[in-house]
C-alpha cells in the first residue's frame, strides 16, 4: 500500500534495469523476451510487484526495445504495462552501428525508424535513446574540434532522417530524449553540454524543440563538469525547451541512491527550479548483470553490491521513497508547484 502521496504534478516512475539485462530485459536469439514459469514477461511481473509494494504510487515505466524483438512480445510488454496502470515510455536500443560514421548511417537510421514506428503503434509519448555514439566501442577516442563538429552534423542527419522517415511529425510522440553516457562507456558525448550541442542542432534542423537531453544524475556526476556547471546548462536547456526528463540514478555504482554523493538532490532541485520537469525515473542496475561485465572490468566500482542486505526490489522502493520525499519537499519549499 502506498504511504506517500506525491504532491507535484509530474510523473514518478522506474526503469526496471535492476532485474538485469541478461535474463530480464534482453530478448533471445529469436526475439523473445524472458518470461516466468507462469508465462508472464519478467519485466511486467516485476513492475506489477513494484506497484504493489512501493511506498509511493508509480505512474510510469521506461523499458528498452531492442531491434528484432518479437512483435507479439512487444505488444505484451506495452499492453502489460498499461494493464497494471502505468504509462509506458520507451528506450530505443541501438547496436551494431556507429551513428557518428556516415558509413553506418543506413544501419542506424533503420533501427531508429523501427523503434519510432513501434512508439507510434503503441501510443508512446516519450522515447529515449543513447544513439549519438556507439556504446563501449573498442579503440574509440574522443573527438574534438572539427571532428566533433562533424560528429554532431552526422548525428543530426541520422536522427532527423529517422524523425521524417518514421512520420513522427503530427504523431503522438511528444519528445525524443537523448542520453549521454560517462567516459568509460562513451568517448565523445560524455557530458550534458556536448549532448546539448547535438540537441540544439537537431531541433534547429526540424524547426521545433522536439529533441531533448535526458538529464541523468549518474552520468552528470561521472562527467568532468561540476554540479554548478551542470545546473547552468540545465537552465539554458530549459529556456529553449531542451529537457523534461530526469533519471534519479547514482553515479559510478549505479546502485542504491545513497551512493550518489549528492548529485541526485542537487540536479533534481536544479531541474525542478526551471519549471520544465515532467518525468522523474528511478534507475538502479544490478551489480552482477552479465551484460555489464565489460563495464565492470573497466571500472570495478560499478560492480559493488550496494543493496546492504536488501533485495533489488527493496532498494528500488527505498529510492522511490527518497525521491518522492525530495519532490514533496521541493513543493513545500516553493520550488515545485503542487
Amino acid at each position: 500500500m502506498s504511504t506517500i502521496t506525491l504532491k507535484p504534478d509530474l510523473e514518478l516512475g522506474v526503469v526496471p534495469t535492476h532485474i538485469k539485462f541478461v535474463g530480464g530485459l534482453v530478448p533471445d536469439a529469436t526475439g523473445k523476451l524472458p518470461r516466468g514459469e507462469d508465462g508472464r514477461l519478467l519485466s511486467v511481473a516485476e513492475l506489477a510487484h513494484l506497484r504493489q509494494v512501493s511506498p509511493v504510487k508509480i505512474t510510469s515505466a521506461q523499458v528498452p526495445v531492442f531491434p528484432g524483438m518479437d512483435p507479439n512480445d512487444v505488444e505484451d510488454l506495452f499492453g502489460g504495462i498499461k494493464a497494471i496502470g502505468m504509462k509506458p515510455h520507451m528506450i530505443m536500443m541501438v547496436a551494431g552501428g556507429n551513428p557518428m560514421d556516415p558509413a553506418d548511417e543506413e544501419t542506424v537510421v533503420a533501427m531508429l525508424v523501427n523503434g519510432l514506428r513501434i512508439a507510434r503503434q503503441f501510443d508512446i509519448e516519450h522515447v529515449s535513446s543513447t544513439s549519438i555514439e556507439e556504446w563501449m566501442k573498442p579503440g574509440a577516442t574522443p573527438l574534438t574540434g572539427p571532428a566533433f563538429d562533424a560528429a554532431v552534423a552526422q548525428n543530426v542527419r541520422v536522427h532527423t532522417r529517422a524523425y521524417h522517415e518514421a512520420g513522427v511529425a503530427g504523431s503522438g510522440i511528444k519528445a525524443w530524449h537523448i542520453e549521454f553516457l560517462r567516459g568509460v562507456e562513451f568517448q565523445t558525448f560524455t557530458d550534458v553540454g556536448k549532448a546539448w550541442t547535438f540537441v540544439k542542432a537537431a531541433n534547429q534542423a526540424i524547426g521545433r524543440p522536439f529533441f531533448k537531453v535526458l538529464v541523468d544524475a549518474a552520468h552528470c556526476g561521472d562527467s568532468t563538469l561540476s554540479m554548478e556547471e551542470n545546473a547552468a546548462i540545465v537552465r539554458e536547456m530549459a529556456e529553449q525547451g531542451g529537457f523534461s526528463m530526469f533519471h534519479a540514478s547514482a553515479k559510478t555504482t549505479r546502485g542504491c541512491l545513497s551512493t550518489d554523493d549528492g548529485w541526485i538532490g542537487n540536479l533534481l532541485t536544479a531541474c525542478a527550479a526551471t519549471g520544465k520537469l515532467e518525468v522523474v525515473l528511478v534507475e538502479l542496475f544490478h551489480h552482477e548483470d552479465p551484460a555489464l561485465a565489460g563495464l565492470r572490468a573497466l571500472d570495478p566500482r560499478h560492480g559493488i553490491d550496494t543493496t546492504d542486505g536488501r533485495t533489488y526490489t527493496e532498494a528500488v522502493c527505498d529510492g522511490l521513497a527518497d525521491v518522492a520525499h525530495r519532490l514533496n519537499n521541493l513543493v513545500n519549499r516553493g520550488i515545485l508547484s503542487a
